[in-house]
Formats: structure tokens, C-alpha cells, sequence
């Protein structure tokens, strides 16, 4: 049996880019829960200063991730979706979906921290 080590590649590059990225949406939403429901701790300045981190990794590479650069190796698929397994709807605008996600929950957040204050 021939194993296409490309093509493994490919699937294990996929394979972590979705992972990162699952674990980047759950991080924004637990934002917007936290600012919702008042619950504002460390671990939520932690994944405000993740998804900080995550948009300067972007603009260091051009708005690309490092992911998809690598995935591009190993594919003659250039598709927008090529390197993740999530619909290509979803990879197309992802940036946009997730960084107004994010923002409202960084709204939610300085709006409880700031109520309090007055």
C-alpha cells in the first residue's frame, strides 16, 4: 500500500487549523458570554489577549494564517477552504463573522467593568 504523504500533509495540516480554530471560536463566544452574563475573570482577559494575539499573527502575515501557508505546500488547491474543515462559506468570511463577534463581547465586557464605576 502507498501512502501519499502529501496528501497526509494536507489532512494533518486541516486537521490542526480546524482544531485552532474551534478553539478560537469557543474563546470568543465564552467573551460575549461572560460580558452577558456579567462573569468577568481572568480567563477572559486571557482569551481577549489570545484573539489579540491571533490578529497580529494575521497582520504579520499578510492576513493569511500561517496554517493556510503551510497547507498551500501540500495542495494544488488554492481554494478559500482548502486547508480547514469547516464550509467554504464559513472559511470565505470567516474573519469578518468572527472578529464582529468578537468585538460586540469586547463591547459587553468594557460595559460591565465600566458600570460599575458610575
Amino acid at each position: 500500500m502507498l501512502v501519499d504523504y502529501k496528501l497526509l500533509k494536507l489532512f494533518l495540516v486541516k486537521l490542526l487549523h480546524t482544531i485552532i480554530w474551534a478553539f478560537y471560536v469557543i474563546i470568543i463566544f465564552y467573551i460575549v458570554y461572560a460580558g452577558i452574563t456579567n462573569q468577568i475573570n481572568i480567563y477572559v482577559w486571557i482569551s481577549i489577549g489570545l484573539v489579540f494575539f491571533e490578529g497580529l499573527v494575521l497582520l504579520i502575515y499578510k492576513w493569511k494564517c500561517p496554517l493556510t501557508i503551510l497547507g498551500s505546500k501540500y495542495s494544488e488547491n488554492q481554494e478559500v477552504g482548502f486547508d480547514i474543515f469547516i464550509p467554504k462559506w464559513l472559511a470565505k468570511h470567516n474573519k469578518i463573522i468572527f472578529t464582529t463577534i468578537f468585538v460586540i463581547g469586547c463591547v459587553l465586557v468594557f460595559y460591565r467593568i465600566t458600570e460599575g464605576l458610575g
